[in-house]
């Protein structure tokens, strides 16, 4: 099958998720045409970058050099901007990463009307974000896979010290936790750490218009070295494969526009408990009780934590749990997934040119 995937956001390629951090968004755009490459299919990817790369069998080029000829699946990453660009192939599907909320303007709408794409949604509360009465063609939803490296680590059933780990955008939740750690979870265990792995160099470094904020939140965990915090940096993901098998519980709070959470489905399929709260898609990544806590309460969240951090049996019935349920979905699954999109026969309107 002839793929063909176009992005006009931040300049990105294959090489970039072996060789540095990258975004939650771009790693699954990676991960997913690697797989779909490995299952012998002619890959490639259009983005903002300036010169050609071809890496595990995808052929990355500029976006400016997109096509004419048709392919028989064509895949229009996160921006509505590039349904029309390739009228003629025989599928196209609009994949999307962010909460659904930003479609709903009329200048968004009556595009989606006419071309009534069929939309891939990451999972049940990504899909809620963009309600029945919207346009769209069929209604998909596509979990992202999880990478090789975090589902089939070795790792060992010996219970970790007290260390806790944080990986994802310091502005979804870091100021809460820490206060949460400074006053409720710290004191009770001076033992424990907290180990941040976060960084601005993960979506894009100082271009992002966000990086300054991010460095505030950041310079302010740095403070509190003197009550086991550790900032780490941004790491790639071989790093944090070896990070994550040291650490004893993920504690994040979750956020409205998380539709996966990628850190924390591969901190599960580390074998990692974690502690979150039942906010974006969070629920669907944990399972309460059983692989960490969905806690409703900043106490409740609390509780949990020290709870892992301390109970030894605790942390051991999660940590196996996870290992059991967390790792079956893998990116060779979701390329099969969006292979079948090409064999879906019924119409899904007609094409906005």
């Amino acid at each position: 099958m002839r793929i063909i995937l176009a992005d006009d956001g931040m300049p990105f390629e294959g090489r970039m998720a072996d060789e540095r951090p990258l975004g939650g968004a771009e790693s699954a755009v990676v991960n997913l045409l690697n797989a779909l490459a490995a299952r012998g299919n002619d890959v490639a990817a259009y983005t903002s970058i300036k010169e050609p790369v071809t890496h595990r069998g995808v052929a990355w080029q500029p976006i400016t050099d997109l096509p004419e000829a048709a392919p028989d699946l064509f895949i229009a990453n996160r921006s509505w901007r590039l349904l029309r660009r390739m009228p003629d192939a025989r599928r196209t599907v609009f994949w999307i990463h962010n909460p659904a909320h930003y479609l709903l303007k009329w200048r968004f709408l009556w595009r989606l009307a006419l071309t009534r794409p069929a939309i891939v949604f990451s999972g049940e509360y990504h899909a809620s974000t963009y309600p029945a009465w919207a346009p769209a063609g069929t209604r998909l939803i596509i979990p992202y896979g999880i990478d090789e490296r975090f589902r089939s680590a070795a790792v060992t059933d010996a219970t970790p010290p007290p260390r806790a780990i944080f990986t994802s955008n310091p502005l979804r939740g870091l100021d809460w936790l820490l206060d949460l750690w400074a006053a409720r979870i710290w004191p009770e265990l001076p033992e424990a750490e907290l180990h941040i792995f976060a960084g601005a160099a993960v979506y894009g470094g100082e271009a992002n218009p966000k990086a300054s904020s991010m460095a505030m939140v950041l310079a302010r965990a740095e403070g509190m070295a003197n009550r086991g915090v550790r900032v780490r940096g941004a790491v790639p993901k071989s790093a944090l494969v070896e990070e994550l098998a040291k650490a004893r519980v993920m504690l994040y709070r979750g956020d409205p526009g998380e539709t996966f959470c990628l850190a924390v489905g591969e901190a599960q399929a580390m074998g990692v408990p974690a502690v979150v709260q039942p906010i974006g898609s969070l629920a669907e990544r944990v399972r309460d009780g059983e692989t960490g806590a969905v806690a409703s309460s900043d106490e409740a969240f609390a509780r949990a934590a020290l709870h892992l951090l301390k109970d030894e049996g605790a942390w051991e019935r999660a940590h196996r749990n996870a290992l059991l349920t967390q790792r079956q979905w893998s990116w060779n699954d979701c390329a099969l997934a969006f292979e079948a999109l090409e064999q879906r026969t019924e119409k899904w309107g007609p094409v906005f040119r």
